[in-house]
């Protein structure tokens, strides 16, 4: 994609990439986009590189993508819907979500304290995107009614393979044959 100068029209939270770490950028800053996969944007500002979730894209001229669930009646964490709000998280160099991709191993839910706990990989071992897809699923999980923390744990056991994705996602990648 070829980057893309805009001003941004509102206040915005962003991380820093590769570390993750949080990050406000200003109204009226100009940022360039230079990715836009999977409803998130790639950003450089002030000479750094920066993820803003695709929940916050009209900060920068973009719709936003809006995730809503219905509250359970119940008071309890919905896993289907944390599994809905994993399914709208793609890696940042190919269009394929997390969960396609087979990168997410474990989903545990504390019902009493409204803990997500999640279990997920990345393709390498070394991978630098890892601390922004932890960030990713961590804002998008905490968007599911009556979750009040996520917790991600990075883990390389089993080691990832293509054979964990999804069939759809092997023919999107061009890996089924």
């Amino acid at each position: 994609m070829k980057q893309n100068m805009v001003v941004t029209e509102r206040e915005c939270k962003a991380r820093l990439v590769p570390a993750g770490n949080p990050a406000t950028i200003p109204v009226g800053e100009f940022v360039n986009i230079t990715q836009e996969l999977g409803g998130n944007y790639t950003i450089t500002w002030r000479g750094n590189m920066y993820r803003i979730d695709g929940t916050d894209a009209d900060a920068i001229g973009r719709k936003p993508k809006t995730l809503t669930f219905t509250p359970p009646d119940n008071g309890q964490v919905d896993e289907k819907q944390v599994w809905e709000a994993l399914e709208t998280i793609y890696d940042p160099e190919i269009p394929i979500n997390l969960v396609s991709l087979g990168l997410i191993y474990k989903v545990d839910i504390n019902q009493e304290s409204g803990v997500v706990d999640i279990d997920m990989t990345l393709t390498a071992p070394g991978c630098g995107m890892g601390p922004v897809l932890v960030g990713d699923v961590e804002v998008r999980v905490a968007m599911v009614p009556h979750v009040n923390q996520v917790n991600v744990d990075l883990v390389f056991d089993p080691p990832w393979s293509r054979d964990m994705m999804s069939e759809e996602a092997q023919l999107e990648a061009g890996l089924f044959f």
